[in-house]
């Protein structure tokens, strides 16, 4: 019995060393967490799902075989955790279930805590919608009060019928909740979310930085309304367009990488 005790005494102590004292120290020298993907028993999709994701979601098809299984793990556990609601009578497809998670698993896929507790809840409108949090229509939103994310199904298509326009309804919104989240969370990734973010939003704002922004005309108007939109914004491009970004702005693109931990754009 002692020895069973001192067992677990010491697996608690190093448990306790290794989230208190390793993975800090590690995160704040290399800006990353020591790991990101363990899973033992990986859950599986079921066939019709991967056929969507191997089909019509190219960042999942640049992933090399081992982090198809992490992504393909990942996006069913987002199934699993949140339910979806079509809206004016919209039923919902694994089509919308699982181009939706993939959305969001591809935003936090360098994360370890890949997963939001600022949501409980996919809401999926036809088409544009009304929305009485600031009493004006919608394509889609991020709703911190409700806890849900809610898309217009025809305006999230349109994010990827082209995929190099900068403009991406799904990652723009999962975007807004990834940066609600980091700044809640205290985990390593959100804690390198949330320093990372304050130094972009620092070096934005020196004027001759945020000159160069405004007349590069790279980065659509929209992104300057507040510092919630400038990220959203930031990350569309870092996905869809992100060489000229890096040719642009390679400073700032560095930065986005360290702040979602991306050691490469696939």
């Amino acid at each position: 019995m002692i020895y069973i005790l001192l067992i677990i005494g010491l697996l608690f102590f190093g448990f306790f060393a290794y989230n208190v004292v390793v993975e800090p120290i590690y995160a704040f020298v290399f800006r990353k967490p020591m790991y990101v993907h363990f899973y033992p028993f990986p859950n599986k999709l079921k066939l019709n799902q991967l056929h969507i994701l191997h089909s019509k979601f190219d960042f999942y098809k640049k992933l090399s075989p081992k982090e198809k299984v992490y992504f393909e793990h990942r996006v069913a556990v987002f199934l699993k955790k949140y339910p979806f609601y079509g809206k004016e009578g919209l039923e919902i497809t694994d089509e919308m279930r699982v181009l939706i998670a993939a959305t969001a698993i591809m935003l936090t896929f360098g994360m370890r805590s890949y997963l939001f507790t600022v949501i409980n809840k996919v809401i999926v409108f036809p088409d544009v919608y009304y929305s009485k949090m600031n009493d004006n229509f919608h394509k889609g939103e991020f709703n911190p009060r409700m806890k849900a994310i809610v898309f217009s199904w025809k305006h999230f298509m349109e994010g990827y019928e082209i995929s190099n326009d900068n403009l991406n309804l799904g990652l723009h919104e999962f975007s807004h909740v990834l940066h609600f989240e980091g700044l809640k969370k205290n985990d390593t990734s959100a804690t390198i979310f949330a320093v990372t973010y304050n130094e972009i939003i620092e070096q934005v704002k020196h004027p001759p930085n945020y000159k160069k922004l405004i007349e590069s005309d790279y980065f659509r108007i929209y992104a300057y309304t507040n510092e919630f939109e400038f990220i959203a914004v930031i990350l569309e491009h870092f996905f869809e367009t992100p060489s000229q970004f890096k040719s642009e702005f390679p400073q700032l693109f560095e930065k986005v990488k360290v702040m979602i931990n991306f050691t490469e754009v696939v």
